[in-house]
Parts: C-alpha cells; structure tokens; sequence
C-alpha cells in the first residue's frame, strides 16, 4: 500500500531550487532513512510533501482535504518549542486532535507513552523536563496520532545514545506493524543499522535510494558528503562508521 506519491516534485527559495524535481514513493512497512549533507533539501522535501512549503509537482498528501491529510500523516518537525506548562498526558493527547473526543484517545496516549518510556511522565511538567525529555514527549505526541504514515525531521538529534537507539527501534518497529516512516537523520551509522531504505539529497536533488548497504557506498559518501567511511556486518547487524574526509 501506498501512503506517500511525490512526483516531480520542486520547491524554490526564490530563484534557487531547494528540492528539484523529486519522484518517490512510501508504501506500508517501510522505515526511510532520509539523508544527505546540510542544505541538502531533508526538511524542506518533508515540509512540501506536506504542502507546508509551496511547490510544483505532485504530492499525493497534499491532494488531500486538511482533516483527510492529518489522519494520513503525522509530521514531527525539528523545532522542540513546548509553549505552555502543561503535563506530558495533556501534551501528547494534542496528537489525538485530528481524530475528535472519543474513548481511543486514552489508549493512544497510553501506548504513545509507553512507546517512549514515559509512562512515569504522564503527570509532569512538559516545560520542566530536560531538553532530551521534551524530544521524547514530542515524539510521543506524533505517535499518539496513530497514523498510517510518520514524517519525522531529525528526530533523534540531541537525544542521548540510549534514548536515540530505543527511537529508532520504534520507528522500525512501526514499519514492522505495516505503518510508514520517513525521518531525515543525520547518523549514518543510526540509518544503517534501522532503516529498511534510504534515500539521499544532494543540492536538492534525489542521488541515491535503496538498501542500506548499495546507498552508502564510497563513490556517493565521497562525492556528497566528503567522507569515507567502514561497513561491515556483525551478529547484532549492519555497522557503518564515519572514518575521516577525503577533500
């Protein structure tokens, strides 16, 4: 199943392309890694799939009414403002909105919650938890919305190792159950090892999209990010580790 068409599609910062001419497809079951050095087009590639940007071409999300588009897809942006002195519950029950006043919502919290290991939490004071704290609750509230497809931008950044390992198991774990994601990461080790795809932008455009393994090869990390980096695979499973710069 399908849950995001992009087809050609182009978003500009005046006269400059920042994602051109992009065609892909996320179907159920998929965890996509979204790569590629800074300025390389991630949130903004996220941000037009969502018609929160405006471009050219086609996005299938976008072809959808507002309440239709948000049942669809649930986005966690980078920003980690929380604005108010609410308590966690109370925070990731605003991922419910789309969905109205009925007795799943509570559930929904509880597993977003318990996804996240903030379960302790749900009586605390989003606003006086750390800022890895806040991330998590962020997070939990994206998937407290339960859609079919998550868009998440650099969702593990500033996030401790252990708290970045158990996120992105989530999300693979998501896939497993038949849902979608697509996150922007800059780990490359992270991406390796979780995701079931990746795609990579350089200059706005789409250079890469495959397995783990075909994607991150020496050519493309020389060529777009300028380092050369160390595969190999273990019992536990695939690792790749940055090694140093080649210009």
């Amino acid at each position: 199943m399908t849950l995001l068409s992009l087809n050609n599609l182009t978003i500009r910062r005046g006269t400059c392309p920042v994602v051109d001419d992009v065609s892909l497809t996320v179907s159920a079951g998929e965890f996509v890694g979204l790569i590629g050095p800074n300025g390389a087009g991630k949130t903004s590639l996220l941000r037009g799939a969502l018609g929160i940007l405006p471009g050219t071409g086609q996005s299938s999300l976008t072809a959808l009414p507002p309440l239709a588009r948000a049942k669809a897809a649930a986005f966690l942006p980078q920003g980690r403002d929380i604005a108010w002195p609410v308590s966690v519950e109370t925070l990731v029950a605003l991922g419910r909105s789309p969905h109205g006043q009925t007795d799943v919502n509570h559930r929904a919290v509880t597993r977003a919650l318990a996804r996240m290991g903030l379960e302790s939490y749900r009586n605390r004071n989003a606003m006086a938890l750390s800022g890895g704290e806040q991330a998590r609750v962020l997070i939990a509230r994206a998937l407290a919305q339960e859609a079919p497809l998550l868009l998440a931008d650099e969702p593990v950044a500033g996030l401790d190792p252990e708290a970045q390992i158990r996120t992105m198991q989530v999300f693979a774990d998501l896939a497993v159950e038949g849902r979608g994601v697509v996150a922007s990461i800059h780990d490359l080790g992270l991406a390796a090892r979780h995701c079931t795809r990746l795609i990579m932008l350089h200059r706005g455009r789409l250079v890469a999209d495959g397995p783990p393994q075909d994607v991150l090869n020496d050519k493309a990390l020389a060529e777009v990010f300028g380092i050369r980096g160390f595969h190999t695979v273990t019992p536990d499973g695939p690792v790749f580790q940055p090694l140093g710069v080649v210009r």
